[in-house]
């Protein structure tokens, strides 16, 4: 199926019936709170492009990966090395995947070797809520936000709330199975907890059907999530977290004789403290510890030719100070540290880093205001400053429009510094300059609940670390421009909702040399995403349509990967008060396609779960 195709029957659908994004502003019946400028705001208030996946949309959609969830938002495409719990990268407005901070509850996590994220590595059923900002936050997050944030919250519960089990249990085609369990409440008349675990195993594809080593690539994961907190009489509130995932992945290439074999730990710790001393004054004090751990290569015998294990600690004080209703300061430091273990000898194993940073929101009539600035001071390549400005008027028809500038940076990472024979100690870090205009609105009409929005961006990035022949070492030679468009529309009518997203992207890279002018590898120009749910009396059915335009390999664009289309259906009955039965047909087509040249994708697979609830 082309990408023409299948934008053109998106575009139709969103005409012919109403849509709702998961990010609406208006249409949700209480205020959606988000911590994308680092203090909680609400959605409909906060200048940053924000889009907010919550736990209903989760079970809603019958995501069975991260992937799924994130492929076609606002701003993001994927790439996947042939499916559940394959390499997969994210590229937030057409950024580089290691362009990106990712949080969970509050604690950065991702590998200092690598620079990335393992978003396949991550339990969907442990997760509560997520939020995705788009566009440079260098200036409140400090290294790697040159695209965005994304902000992970594990589950938990509410002080006050009664003891709750849930349960899930699930099967499927390629061998799929997972299990659910969890449980929360309060205790006494301040506190809560919510412990939770999940068991996902497939058999999978083979992936690499090229290769030498013909046989289905299978994926195992166990998790569980554990967080709790506390609520005392002065207000002042103490928390903590902990998610852990163990997971086991087959590939194929590379030792044939070592099975192929990866074992991978995502682990975080956290607590957090919160209290006011006086009124206006709010501080918070967090410390955590994340760690991505990761054995490759594992022979029959046990052992592991490579290991790569890296340990982030990370301590922050934040304080916010309110004015008056509409007008705060805020200010904070974070302290992170680094370090590495691998059977690999690095000339460095650890780094720190001390970022200081301010900002001020102001609301005065329809104009608001915020503005930021950041210090870091880093103990391998020394200090840098970034600075954000983002001004919006609101209309008093429901309509909003803003723009902002800002720039940001991202650390070179210990490979790209350290690896033996291949790394650079020398190497600056790479900085980015983001301008943005967007435009939004809300509004009720004959019954409809609509919102929409309109975004475009230009993003410079300088000093690009590029792998350069013939010894492919790291190199700041790299220059790239990125211009792009988001839009979205968003409705509901009666028990009909609809969200559709259109992302559409020029990723240049302008670096000098034989590939100036040429699309940065692995992100399709155009992707377009369609979500329709009808919910019945003791039923909902639902659709997901998602296209993709071609995209290129290589950095010289000669190996190109074709553009492609899918269709999910699912449905979802209400047996009993607190039991559901669920059922989803995903590549109801059966395309065969791939996001990574010679990795493929799964064709048309069914899951079916049964689900229990209580109702509150």
């Amino acid at each position: 199926m082309r990408f023409g195709k299948t934008l053109l029957a998106t575009l139709a659908a969103a005409t012919a019936c109403p849509a709702f994004a998961q990010d609406a502003k208006s249409v949700e019946l209480a205020p959606v709170i988000v911590t994308a400028s680092r203090v909680a705001e609400t959605l409909d208030a906060t200048l940053a492009p924000v889009t907010v996946i919550t736990r209903a949309d989760i079970e809603r959609l019958q995501a069975a990966s991260l992937q799924e969830l994130l492929v076609g938002l606002p701003g993001i495409s994927i790439t996947n090395n042939g499916g559940a719990g394959k390499a997969t990268s994210v590229f937030l407005r057409g950024s580089n995947s290691d362009h990106l901070i990712v949080l969970i509850d509050g604690i950065k996590i991702g590998s200092a070797t690598l620079g990335s994220t393992s978003f396949e590595q991550i339990p969907v059923d442990l997760i509560e809520r997520i939020e995705i900002v788009r566009g440079p936050r260098s200036s409140l997050y400090g290294s790697e936000a040159i695209g965005g944030v994304i902000q992970i919250f594990t589950k938990r519960a509410k002080a006050g709330e009664a003891i709750t089990p849930t349960f899930a249990i699930g099967g499927g085609s390629l061998g799929s199975a997972k299990q659910e369990l969890g449980v929360r409440g309060s205790v006494g008349t301040g506190g809560w907890y919510n412990l939770g675990a999940s068991a996902s195993t497939t058999d999978g594809i083979d992936v690499q059907p090229a290769s030498s080593d013909r046989d289905r690539d299978g994926f195992r994961s166990v998790a569980g999530s554990l967080a709790s907190g506390w609520r005392f009489a002065n207000g002042a509130e103490v928390s903590g977290n902990w998610l852990r995932a163990h997971s086991r992945n087959e590939y194929d290439g590379f030792n044939a004789a070592s099975n192929n074999v990866a074992d991978s730990v995502q682990q975080v710790f956290g607590g957090k403290v919160r209290y006011a001393p006086v009124k206006p004054l709010l501080l918070t004090f967090a410390a955590g510890q994340s760690q991505d751990l990761s054995d490759n290569f594992r022979k029959p015998t046990g052992g592991a030719l490579t290991t790569f294990d890296t340990t982030r600690y990370h301590y922050s004080l934040l304080g916010d100070y309110r004015l008056s209703e509409r007008q705060g300061l805020s200010a904070g430091v974070d302290y992170q540290d680094d370090r590495v273990f691998s059977t690999t000898t690095y000339d460095e194993d650890s780094r720190d880093n001390l970022g200081v940073f301010a900002q001020y929101q102001g609301g005065y009539g329809g104009h608001e205001l915020q503005l930021s600035l950041r210090h870091d001071d880093n103990q391998q390549y020394g200090q840098h400053d970034t600075g954000a400005a983002a001004y919006g008027y609101r209309f008093g028809n429901g309509i909003r429009v803003g723009v902002s500038h800002g720039t940001a940076f991202k650390a070179p990472t210990f490979n790209q510094l350290y690896f033996p024979n291949f790394g650079d100690p020398t190497l600056k870090p790479e900085t980015s300059r983001s301008s943005e205009i967007n435009i939004s609105g809300s509004n009720r009409v004959s019954g409809v609940d609509a919102n929409w929005s309109l975004n475009g961006y230009r993003t410079r990035i300088t000093n690009l670390i590029d792998f350069v022949p013939p010894t492919f070492a790291p190199v700041n030679v790299g220059e790239s421009q990125i211009l792009g468009v988001e839009a979205q529309l968003a409705a509901r009518w009666q028990t009909l909702s609809a969200t559709t997203t259109l992302n559409w992207m020029e990723p240049e890279n302008r670096s000098e040399g034989a590939n100036k002018g040429k699309t940065l590898q692995r992100r399709p120009e155009r992707t377009a995403r369609l979500d329709l749910d009808y919910r019945f009396a003791r039923a909902s059915i639902g659709a997901s349509v998602y296209g993709a335009s071609k995209r290129y390999n290589n950095p010289s664009n000669s190996v190109a990967v074709d553009g492609y289309g899918t269709v999910d259906l699912r449905a979802t009955v209400q047996v009993l008060p607190a039991w559901q039965l669920q059922l989803k047909a995903a590549n109801l087509l059966d395309k065969d396609y791939q996001t990574v040249s010679g990795f493929d994708q799964a064709g048309n697979t069914y899951f079916v779960t049964v689900r229990y609830s209580p109702v509150q």
